[in-house]
C-alpha cells in the first residue's frame, strides 16, 4: 500500500490529472483524514472521507488561505484575497450579505425562463456550426452557455464575453495545485488588472445608465451607503464571481455529457422524461466534482476524524475523493443517478456554501433537459480531451457530432 505522500505526488502526475480517482480510492483504503510527513509537504493532512470533509469545510475555526502575506503585491492575490471567496469571518459574512440580498430565490425563480430561453438559443447555434454532420467541439457550446447566463444576469455586454475565457484560465492556472511558477503568477497578474478594470469601468457606467440587472442593484446598494463594502470589495467579488460562475459550470456540462455518452440507456431516459434532469446533475456533481481540491488553514488546534490538527497547519480538503467516499455512497463510483442519496460536497458546505450553486444548477438542468431532445443523435466524433488541471476537473475539448 502506497501512503499518502506518495499518492499525493502521484496526484500532481500527468496520469493523475487525468484520472484522479484510482488514487482517491488508495487515500480512502488509509482513512478518511490521511497524514503527511512532517516537511515533506505544504499540507499536515489530507482530507478525503465524506463527513471529514464535510465537518472541515463547515467549520470556520479551518481558514481560507490564499496567502500569508496580509498585504500582497501581486494583483492576483489582492483582487482574489479580497473577496469573500478567501476570506474569513466576519468580512466573508459581511460581504455575503450583499450578494444574498440582490440573489434572492425570487429573482432566481424568475430568471429560469430566461437561462431556458439562452439555452435553446445557444442550441440553435450549436445546430448550424454541426449542421450536415460537421465535427464540432462541445467544449465551445459548454463555455458559452455559462458565460452568456451570467453576463446576460450581470449585465455584461454579449460582445465582451469572448474576451473572458483566456483571463479566467490564466488565474485558473495559478490556482492549481503546482501552478505558482513566475510565468504563471505573471500571466496571472496582468489578467486580474484587465479585469479589475473592466468591472471599475462597468460600475462606473452603472452610475450614468443605472439598469435593472445584478450590477445595477449592487452598485446602488454601494452608492446608497447600506451594503457594507466598499467599491474595490465589489470589483474583487464580481471577478470571482463571474470566474467561478462559468468555469465549474462550464466542467459540468462537459463531465455530464462524457458519462451520459457512455450510457445510452440514460439518454434515452432523459429523451423522454427532461425531468430527469435534475437528478442526472446532482450525479454528475458528486461522480465528476468540478472542484477537486480546496486549502484550509486551522487557526486553532483541533481534531477532525480522530487526527490532532495544530493551530497554522494547512489542510487539503479533496471534495473529489470524498464524494467518492464508500462509506457516503454504496458503489461510489458508479454513475448512477436513480441512487437513492445524492449528496456531494460538489458547492462546499456550511456558511462557504457556494453563492452560485442555484444558478449553476438551473444552467444544467437546462441544457441537458433540452440537449438531447434537440439532437437525439449526438454522438462522440473523438477521443475527448481532458484539461491538465487538477484544480478544475474538466476538458480542453471534446468532438462530437450532432447527427
Amino acid at each position: 500500500m502506497r501512503t499518502a505522500n506518495e499518492i499525493l505526488a502521484a496526484l500532481g502526475s500527468e496520469d493523475g490529472r487525468r484520472d484522479p480517482m484510482p488514487l482517491f480510492a488508495e487515500l480512502h483504503r488509509i482513512g478518511p483524514v490521511c497524514r503527511l510527513v512532517p516537511g515533506s509537504s505544504p499540507y499536515a493532512v489530507v482530507v478525503n472521507g465524506y463527513d471529514a470533509a464535510h465537518d472541515a469545510l463547515k467549520d470556520t475555526r479551518f481558514h481560507r488561505l490564499l496567502t500569508a502575506d496580509p498585504d500582497p503585491k501581486d494583483p492576483v492575490l489582492r483582487h482574489l484575497g479580497g473577496s469573500m471567496m478567501f476570506r474569513n469571518e466576519p468580512d466573508h459574512l459581511r460581504m455575503r450579505k450583499v450578494f444574498q440580498a440582490v440573489l434572492t430565490p425570487r429573482r432566481l425563480t424568475g430568471f429560469e425562463p430566461v437561462v431556458d430561453s439562452l439555452t435553446g438559443e445557444l442550441l440553435d447555434e450549436l445546430g448550424k456550426s454541426g449542421a450536415d454532420g460537421r465535427v464540432i467541439d462541445f467544449v465551445d457550446f459548454a463555455y458559452r452557455l455559462p458565460i452568456t447566463v451570467i453576463g446576460t444576469f450581470l449585465g455584461i455586454p454579449r460582445s465582451d464575453l469572448g474576451w473572458f475565457r483566456d483571463r479566467t484560465q490564466r488565474i485558473d492556472d495559478y490556482l492549481d495545485l503546482g501552478g505558482k511558477a513566475p510565468e504563471r503568477l505573471l500571466a496571472a497578474n496582468q489578467a486580474s488588472e484587465e479585469l479589475n478594470d473592466y468591472y471599475a469601468r462597468m460600475i462606473a457606467e452603472r452610475r450614468i445608465r443605472p439598469r435593472d440587472d445584478l450590477v445595477g442593484s449592487l452598485v446602488h446598494a454601494l452608492d446608497s451607503g447600506t451594503s457594507g463594502i466598499d467599491e474595490q470589495e465589489l470589483i474583487d467579488n464580481l471577478l470571482v464571481l463571474v470566474n467561478a460562475s462559468f468555469v465549474t459550470t462550464m466542467n459540468l456540462l462537459t463531465n455530464g455529457l462524457d458519462l451520459l455518452l457512455a450510457d445510452p440507456a440514460l439518454i434515452d431516459a432523459l429523451r423522454e422524461d427532461a425531468g430527469l434532469a435534475s437528478d442526472y446533475v446532482e450525479e454528475i456533481l458528486r461522480h465528476q466534482s468540478s472542484v477537486q481540491l480546496i486549502s484550509r488553514k486551522a487557526s486553532v488546534d483541533l481534531e477532525l476524524a480522530g487526527e490532532t490538527v495544530t493551530a497554522g497547519s494547512l489542510v487539503l480538503i479533496l471534495p473529489g475523493a470524498a464524494n467518492r467516499d464508500p462509506a457516503k455512497h454504496a458503489g461510489a463510483d458508479m454513475f448512477d443517478p436513480g441512487r437513492e442519496d445524492l449528496q456531494h460536497l460538489s458547492f462546499g458546505a456550511g456558511p462557504f456554501y457556494c453563492v452560485g450553486a442555484a444558478l449553476a444548477r438551473m444552467e444544467g438542468r437546462a441544457a441537458f433537459g433540452q440537449l438531447f431532445r434537440r439532437f437525439p443523435n449526438l454522438r462522440s466524433a473523438g477521443d475527448p480531451v481532458r484539461s491538465h488541471s487538477l484544480l478544475l476537473r474538466g476538458h480542453q475539448s471534446m468532438p462530437i457530432r450532432l447527427g
